[in-house]
């Protein structure tokens, strides 16, 4: 008999959890209620909310919402975003996770300093509401680096702080520091400091065996999650028969041809109920039991 498992560390992280949860506590209360951005990068939960009564918005729309209650998601804000909603007396719930708030705190607080100011650059993807929101600490000036290939833009005679993105890749961002290093003039100060998430970074290992414990494995993770797709290349790397998709509707059954055994796993932004459909229409085009 075939065997499906869905992945127990899989899933939406404390973060997503925390945004999610005052969400659904103000719409319950009949709040009024605007989320300024994606709550998460999953489309589907996205939608489940909006059913809910969730209005997702933009920067630009804040404008018109004097006096409304905004939600901002876990990805945090730069300090612009505050001072806007001040300014129209916008009642915020602040849903920022706590470790993007804390790279935030020292971001800021790096470029801040007395003294010479180091550059202060960013290992992240341009344009993400986080990346945003870090460099909103430093009045735009931080430089965000996506790989090796945009670090000649930086000055190595001078000081560099360098940060990631909380749901980076650890190998990639130790490539990011090992070139610095490499790079930097005799005596010129850089300091780094491991800014990823232990629930983004603590998965990975877990995820590769998880992978590599299946003949199959159903990667389910929405277009716009960058932790999703760092995820799912772990996985594939030690399993070539992993598959990206986005909810059932996208499961094909020739991807299950011959498979005993089917893992199914997600990223940060995933909720378990997009895993669970996942799970029950591979059951079903399998003829078996979960």
């Amino acid at each position: 008999m075939a065997r499906i498992e869905i992945d127990s560390n899989s899933g939406f992280c404390f973060g997503v959890v925390t945004a999610i949860k005052k969400a659904e506590e103000q719409l319950e209360a009949g709040t009024t209620l605007y989320c300024l951005g994606d709550i998460v990068h999953n489309s589907d939960e996205v939608e489940r909310l909006r059913r809910k009564g969730l209005h997702t918005i933009t920067h630009e729309d804040m404008n018109s919402l004097r006096g409304a209650r905004v939600l901002l998601r876990a990805h945090g804000e730069p300090p612009s975003t505050y001072r806007l909603a001040e300014a129209l007396d916008i009642d915020i719930v602040d849903a920022t996770c706590p470790v993007v708030l804390k790279l935030q705190q020292r971001v800021k607080a790096a470029y801040g300093r007395p003294g010479e100011r180091p550059q202060i650059v960013i290992y992240g993807k341009r344009g993400h509401a986080e990346v945003n929101g870090l460099v909103g600490q430093t009045d735009g000036h931080a430089i965000v680096i996506e790989s090796i290939a945009d670090l000649d833009g930086l000055d190595y005679t001078r000081p560099i702080a360098l940060f990631s993105q909380t749901t980076k890749s650890l190998e990639g961002y130790r490539d990011i520091i090992a070139e610095i290093d490499r790079r930097k003039a005799p005596g010129v100060d850089f300091e780094y400091s491991n800014t990823i998430c232990r629930s983004v970074s603590g998965r990975v290992e877990h995820l590769r065996q998880f992978a590599a414990s299946h003949e199959v494995v159903l990667f389910v993770a929405g277009t716009k999650s960058s932790n999703g797709r760092i995820l799912y290349d772990q996985c594939r790397t030690v399993n070539p028969r992993t598959h990206l998709l986005a909810n059932a509707s996208e499961l094909r059954p020739q991807w299950l041809e011959g498979a005993e055994s089917v893992g199914i796993c997600g990223a940060t932004s995933t909720p378990l109920w997009l895993m669970q459909q996942v799970r029950d229409a591979a059951a079903k085009t399998m003829h078996c039991d979960e």
